[in-house]
Order: structure tokens, then C-alpha cells, then sequence
């Protein structure tokens, strides 16, 4: 007798089973050609590198450490986003960090080993519009790091101050205004990001004539503890003491022109003053750095003497006279 057959297989017979939702992190493999969608996923934290065009480069430790003991209670809330390196070699692929900066040294301050990211393939000049734009949201930047993306923008990618500020959410003017910040003397531009001045303190400075000035007056206002209107009247008083130029200075001469040329540097400022009988030619300079590099422009020609260079006194102008009796 055939054993009898049982009247089905139970539940499971008649539900079909149905695993429970998971939420599955994708890995990326090796070679994986999938195009990136912008899912996030987690990724071995040192496959992913700084991005050199990175316009913040000053982080408060205080606020880092804070971010730090936040990541090891809660884990990195937003991913971070990267975009693949390419032409990386062999093995698991690498990514290159867009935006996320803080959020990525933090995760490694505290030994993270994989951090959850965002996929996206940009060229070098959004890296940088990306960086710029996440940065200039949270007003992270100081504004000489700011300056530096802007000038970045413009050189590396021929970006106008006017794209530029569209890119950014800020005006032409403003954009053109903090670029100026980066004519000031190397040591101002410190005590600007040392915060010893402010932006506004800066920029009342850039109306000085010479860069000898703004370091003194920069010295100053530290030294008394200027705010900035009292910082912009003691630079209109010092204004008004200053001697007018010398008489005909003629900066668009083609003769200046070609001057500068020879100098290599088409930013100095060469001014023929026309007397009477002659002239001179003045070659102006920021510092002692400037000075030495015009030199050697000059004693680089065929009748350059040899030896050692010359010692150069510390005038204000680099002066050579043009038939000049006086």
C-alpha cells in the first residue's frame, strides 16, 4: 500500500517565502564599469586621497576634535563625495575626495577604517567648483583661501570674476574685491589668517601705496588694537601726508612696455618721467625678494659683470637714469 500522501507541505507551501528586507552597502569590485549613481556606499578609507585643489587650508583643532568625538558616537551622517581616480592601476579602485574634508580627517583622527561615500565623475575644474561652493555655503573659508580658489578658477580655467561669482552665489565686485587680498605683503596676508586682522582691516590696508606701508601700518593696528574704522581713518590720514608722484609718469610708454618685458615680470611697474632735457626710467618693487630677481634680470645680458652679486641698498624705487644732468 503506497504511504499516504500528506494534504500539502505546510505554510510555507501555500505563502511563498519571502526573505525580510535588507539594506545591502555596495562595495565597488575591481574594474566595476557601472556608472556611478550617486548611491552611497562604503569604501576602505585610504583608498581615498586629498583633493590638491583643495581652497581650505586652515581647520580649527577645537572644532576637528569636537567633529571627531561626534563621528565616534554617531558615524559620518553625510557621506563624503569623491570621484574616481583615473588610470589608478591594478587592484580595487581609488577615489579622490571632493567635498567632505573635515568630516574625512576626523574619520581618521579616530582610526575609521571604511567610511560611506558618494560617487561622482567630474573634471579638475568642478573639484574645485564643488570644494568651493560646499566650503563658501558653511562659510568655512577664510578669505584668503577663498581669494586663492577664486584665482585658481581664473588662471587655471580662464573663469571671469563675474562667472565666477555666478558659480559661487557672490557678486562680481565681491569676487574682484577678495582676489585684491592677494597683493597684499606676505607677512599681512599671515596675520590675516592668524586672525590678528580681519577681512575688513585687509582690505583698508590694500589703499596704501607700497607694501612697506601696509606692513606698517598692519604692525600697527595690532599693536593698538585698531578696529576697522579706526584702521580706515588712519589710512586716509596717512594718505593725506603722502607726496604726489613725480610729475609724467608715462606707464603705458611702449619703451615701459618692453621694459617690463625684459624684466619678465609684465605686473612691475615701470614709469618714464620726462624732464626738461631727458628723463629717467624708475623700475618700482614690493621687496627685497622682487629686487634681487629685477637685478638679475638686468646683469643677465651680454655685459653683465662677473662675480659675486651686487649689494643692493633698500630704496623705495629702483632707480636708472636717462641723460639725466641732475
Amino acid at each position: 500500500m503506497p504511504p499516504r500522501r500528506g494534504l500539502g507541505r505546510g505554510l510555507d507551501a501555500l505563502i511563498a517565502s519571502t526573505p525580510e528586507p535588507t539594506t545591502t552597502i555596495r562595495t565597488p569590485e575591481p574594474h566595476d564599469d557601472l556608472v556611478p549613481d550617486g548611491t552611497p556606499f562604503e569604501v576602505d578609507i585610504d583608498r581615498i586621497e586629498a583633493n590638491p585643489r583643495q581652497p581650505r587650508q586652515v581647520f580649527d583643532e577645537v572644532a576637528m576634535a569636537d567633529l571627531a568625538d561626534s563621528i565616534r558616537v554617531h558615524g559620518v551622517l553625510q557621506p563624503l563625495l569623491v570621484s574616481p581616480v583615473p588610470n589608478a592601476g591594478g587592484g580595487l579602485p581609488r577615489y579622490q575626495l571632493i567635498a567632505g574634508e573635515r568630516r574625512w580627517q576626523a574619520s581618521r583622527m579616530i582610526g575609521m577604517v571604511r567610511v560611506p561615500v558618494s560617487v561622482r565623475v567630474t573634471t579638475p575644474q568642478e573639484w574645485l567648483e564643488l570644494a568651493l561652493v560646499e566650503n563658501v555655503q558653511r562659510s568655512d573659508l577664510n578669505a584668503l583661501e577663498a581669494a586663492g580658489a577664486y584665482r585658481q578658477l581664473a588662471t587655471d580655467f580662464g573663469m571671469t570674476h563675474e562667472a565666477i561669482g555666478k558659480r559661487v552665489g557672490r557678486s562680481r565686485h565681491t569676487i574682484t574685491n577678495t582676489l585684491r587680498l592677494l597683493h597684499l605683503p606676505p607677512s599681512v596676508q599671515q596675520d590675516l589668517r592668524d586672525g590678528d586682522l580681519t577681512e575688513g582691516h585687509a582690505r583698508a590696508l590694500l589703499a596704501l601705496p607700497d607694501s612697506i606701508r601696509q606692513r606698517e601700518v598692519a604692525s600697527r593696528v595690532i599693536r593698538e588694537g585698531l578696529n576697522v574704522r579706526q584702521t580706515e581713518a588712519l589710512v586716509k590720514r596717512l594718505l593725506g601726508s603722502v607726496a604726489p608722484p613725480p610729475p609724467n609718469p608715462v606707464e603705458t610708454h611702449p619703451v615701459a612696455q618692453r621694459i617690463r618685458s625684459v624684466l619678465g615680470d609684465t605686473t612691475t611697474r615701470v614709469d618714464l618721467i620726462q624732464g626738461r632735457r631727458g628723463g629717467k626710467v624708475v623700475i618700482h618693487y614690493e621687496d627685497d625678494s622682487q629686487l634681487e630677481r629685477l637685478y638679475g634680470r638686468l646683469a643677465s645680458g651680454p655685459d653683465a659683470p662677473s662675480g659675486p652679486p651686487v649689494s643692493v641698498p633698500e630704496p623705495k624705487l629702483f632707480e636708472r637714469r636717462v641723460n639725466d644732468p641732475t
